[in-house]
């Protein structure tokens, strides 16, 4: 029987709880290496003579992101995705483990990709800012091209449990819409931004909520831009029908006077 009232809205708030935080603690169970690789150095090498030791840590961890959190991130859109969709009461053990180990390799791949480009993007960063005279403005499109990318992994995550395509069509499209639909694409940022500030008040949220709600929010986006695109191709394809219907039309009354 259905809960009704004060206690039916704890209930589902309790329910809510409890999907959130075991999807983000199954997530930082699963990106574990690479959080310690990451987070370690940030603590430790905090002085500015020390930031040659952080840069060689921070390079350590992105060459374990692609087999630790890209596979995990992708199973935790692999679960948030069954929620924005309506099924809220899905399996969240099963969903997400599914979600790990069909998503794997993909996510592999697109985070080799994404961190080779990043690493392009930051050595010709640093060469253009202090290493050619007069093409310092250059080093500023590198810092624009690195934030775009860093942006469109919201979407790269979103398309690869939503779609079933190539490692390189995902990315690709995965910067495509983050162009295309700049107003979503920012507003994923700013309540990503939001989630993270909070969390660096109440530390707890890190290992419980941080990841989930910002994996949520994103696919919510997301799912929103692609109801809003097979809304359009429907309709182009039903004004592309009407047409094919008007001709036939037109061609069946001329044949009589033919």
């Amino acid at each position: 029987m259905e809960m009704r009232g004060l206690m039916g809205g704890f209930y589902k708030i309790s329910e809510w709880i409890m999907r959130l935080s075991v999807t983000n603690v199954l997530w930082v169970v699963c990106s574990l290496p690479f959080l310690y690789l990451l987070i370690v150095p940030l603590l430790v090498y905090n002085k500015a003579e020390e930031l040659d030791q952080l840069l060689v840590s921070l390079t350590i961890a992105g060459a374990a992101a692609p087999f630790f959190f890209f596979p995990a991130t992708s199973a935790m859109f692999t679960t948030v995705r069954k929620w924005v969709m309506g099924e809220v009461d899905a399996p969240l053990l099963k969903t997400f483990f599914r979600g790990y180990k069909e998503n794997y390799v993909k996510s592999m791949l697109g985070g080799l990709l994404y961190t080779l480009i990043f690493i392009i993007i930051i050595v010709d960063y640093r060469v253009y800012l202090s290493g050619i005279e007069g093409l310092q403005l250059l080093s500023y499109i590198f810092l624009g091209l690195g934030l775009l990318l860093a942006v469109s992994l919201f979407n790269f995550f979103s398309l690869i449990v939503h779609y079933h395509k190539s490692t390189l069509q995902l990315v690709k499209d995965a910067i495509l819409i983050t162009i295309g639909r700049p107003f979503r694409s920012l507003s994923t940022v700013l309540v990503s931004v939001a989630i993270l500030f909070i969390s660096t008040r109440f530390t707890f949220l890190f290992p419980f909520f941080t990841g989930s709600l910002i994996a949520y929010m994103a696919f919510f986006n997301f799912y929103q831009v692609y109801l809003k695109m097979k809304e359009m191709m429907e309709r182009q394809e039903q004004e592309q029908l009407e047409q094919l219907e008007q001709q036939e039309r037109e061609m069946a009354e001329q044949e009589p006077k033919q």
